[in-house]
């Protein structure tokens, strides 16, 4: 689907929310991306807009914003206690939402609707966000050629990329019911372990604790059972977009992955941030799809439409940064890992909402599609730890002095993204972050 600009993605438009008007704020006027938060632990969930350090209430303003049609489908989404009617809205309704609230918060809008709206403002800091819906199914793909290149190095030197790879996008189903917001804290996994040269396992907290920079995307309209999305629609069916860490237990994964797949290792945790960042905020971003050697295969018609090739890429910058115990002593600032983009996915998210339904698998409003680890070609674009530290081999040394192999108690991790382009604004994502705490004990009965 070709991307459409307008005037809500315009350079020079500002917000009276002066906040929103800082080059480097990750929610000017022209993301208006949206999520779920709480005021009060007494109060019930808000949906909301990010606008620079603030949060716009819409549940509050709804009916203002759509007074002249109180039955209107926008006025009764935001009704609700979470964004589970949202995502059901269509292309054309999530367009007239996105222009109202471009309208509402342009730099020139007064009249009593900003009076009121302005009272309905929120700092950031003064609430807690929350799941934006309910989510009930989670699959990670494996979508990054370097990743899946480089973890296959480490372990099947000779052969590092299986012969599906390249035939089709890779993914697995995740544990939906471990999906935590950013800031939420998570203890450290147990589980089975094999040591090197040991003929029997052994049960514990893991020993190769990492993270996973990746995408999330958000389902919007689902796809009935049995009824398969045909790429030319795929896109139809994204709302938007989140950070996501897929928190591993390396030395578990490695013991118990054959022959199903990852089971315990991933399914203690996974973090993703608070906003989504909507597919009409990102339309001045699109790229490419991947470009393919001259001697990869083809995808399979099912998998190939022109409009894809010509725009189903992303241009995401995604950054993860970690704070240790002794860093934060210290009052230093988090140190960055890694730096990569979205553009180096091989599959591009039309593709894998095709081949996730080309059985007559049907996704549902409110679906978490994972990306996997986004890593580039560089040794500083490297997604994980696992692929930065080859194995725990090559220790990533520290401005305290200090060395990590893999994540220790204490540590912190931060996901930030953003887009940029010249003639735009830039855009973020926010944070995604999470704090390793020790192994928690076992429930007494």
């Amino acid at each position: 689907m070709k991307p459409i600009l307008d005037e809500t993605h315009d350079l020079e438009r500002e917000s009276w929310v002066e906040s929103a008007n800082d080059p480097d704020a990750d929610f000017p006027i022209q993301n208006l991306p949206l999520g779920l938060f709480s005021a009060d632990e007494d109060e019930m969930p808000a949906i909301g807009v990010a606008i620079g350090n603030q949060i716009l209430n819409l549940s509050e303003l709804s009916e203002l914003l759509w007074s002249e049609n109180p039955d209107d489908p926008i006025a009764d989404a935001l009704s609700w206690e979470s964004l589970e009617m949202v995502l059901l809205l269509d292309a054309e309704q999530r367009t007239d939402l996105r222009h109202r609230l471009n309208e509402l918060l342009r730099v020139d809008f007064t009249g009593r609707v900003r009076d009121v709206a302005e009272g309905c403002l929120i700092p950031m800091e003064d609430v807690t966000m929350l799941t934006p819906h309910p989510i009930e199914n989670y699959t990670d793909f494996y979508a990054s050629l370097h990743h899946a290149t480089n973890v296959g190095k480490l372990f099947r030197p000779d052969q590092p990329l299986l012969p599906n790879y390249k035939w089709m996008p890779i993914g697995y189903h995740g544990r939906a019911s471990s999906i935590v917001i950013r800031g939420t804290n998570l203890w450290r996994p147990c589980g089975q372990t094999r040591a090197e040269g040991a003929s029997a396992p052994t049960f514990g907290p893991t020993k190769v604790l990492d993270y996973e920079l990746e995408l999330g995307c958000f389902i919007g309209d689902p796809n009935p059972w049995g009824e398969r999305i045909n790429i030319e629609d795929a896109e139809k069916h994204i709302f938007g977009f989140c950070l996501l860490n897929d928190w591993s237990a390396r030395d578990i994964q490695r013991w118990e992955y054959q022959p199903l797949g990852p089971f315990l290792a991933k399914s203690f945790a996974t973090t993703i941030s608070p906003w989504i960042v909507t597919l009409e905020a990102l339309a001045p971003f699109r790229t490419a799809a991947f470009q393919r050697a001259a001697d990869d295969p083809q995808p399979l018609p099912y998998l190939d439409a022109p409009n894809d090739r010509a725009f189903g890429g992303f241009n995401f910058t995604v950054e993860a940064s970690l704070l240790t115990s002794q860093m934060r002593a210290q009052h230093l600032p988090p140190h960055r890992l890694c730096l990569s983009n979205a553009q180096e996915l091989y599959w591009t998210f039309a593709q894998m909402l095709t081949h996730h339904t080309s059985n007559g698998c049907n996704l549902r409003s409110g679906d978490l599609i994972g990306s996997g680890t986004v890593s580039g070609a560089t040794p500083d674009a490297l997604g994980c730890l696992l692929e930065l530290t080859q194995r725990g081999a090559h220790p990533i040394k520290l401005p305290t002095g200090e060395e990590r192999r893999f994540l220790e108690d204490g540590d912190e991790i931060i996901l930030r993204g953003w887009c940029e382009r010249e003639g735009f604004r830039r855009i973020g994502f926010g944070e995604c972050r999470g704090t390793i705490l020790p192994a928690a004990q076992p429930s007494s009965s």
